[in-house]
């Protein structure tokens, strides 16, 4: 990752601001943020550019970086691939309070915030988010567009599927697997394998809708 990199994000509200505090700290240089409009609340005082659906986005970006910062993986999702089309520069931010095995795996446009540990031979995929104090544990694997939330423990072998949600505090026992379109709410516990997509919650977690 080079040093003194100018960086565009998109989005910039919440979860934007614990991405510009890691890029930040990895040297990145913040030049300005694209959404649907300004935002009301400008903390880290940088331009707003625009809509980034409605404009020319890579003309404006150049060579330089771009990262998707949304919460939401949906949003994240279209997002990526808007930047995917039009060949523009993507990376990966991690944290330096994290603990990121040698061994695993990050995809483009994913986040590892504060605290959170990446294990040997663990995979993550593209942009999902490794949220602050998250465990994901050896050999675990985490496909495209999916949130581990503050606090989660995926425990070893732990297989996850796109667009998932692991809400903060959940805990997911060895060798399960989560499909696709998936949300686990906050604190669940999941003892089994989940193979249909909707929402689950509960100790054990099971299906609500």
């Amino acid at each position: 990752m080079q040093k003194f990199k100018s960086l565009f994000i998109l989005g910039y509200s919440g979860h934007a601001y614990v991405v510009l505090d890691i890029a930040l700290s990895n040297g990145f240089v913040p030049k300005g943020y694209f959404d649907f409009q300004k935002a009301q609340s400008n903390p880290y005082q940088i331009s707003y550019l625009g809509n980034e659906n409605t404009i020319d986005l890579s003309s404006i970006v150049g060579s330089n970086f771009v990262f998707p910062a949304i919460g939401s993986n949906q949003i994240r999702k279209k997002v990526y691939h808007l930047l995917k089309e039009q060949a523009i520069e993507q990376t990966v931010l991690v944290d330096k309070s994290a603990s990121v095995s040698t061994m695993a795996s990050i995809g483009n446009s994913s986040l590892v915030a504060p605290k959170a540990v990446i294990n040997s031979r663990a995979i993550i995929g593209e942009a999902c988010v490794i949220n602050t104090g998250a465990i994901i544990e050896h050999e675990c694997k985490i496909d495209d567009f999916s949130h581990i939330a503050p606090g989660s423990v995926l425990t070893g072998n732990v297989s996850i599927g796109k667009n998932v949600l692991v809400g903060a505090g959940s805990v997911v026992r060895p060798g399960i697997t989560i499909c696709d379109d998936v949300i686990i709410g906050v604190g669940s516990v999941v003892v089994r394998d989940i193979l249909e997509k909707g929402t689950y919650a509960g100790n054990p977690a099971k299906r609500l809708r």
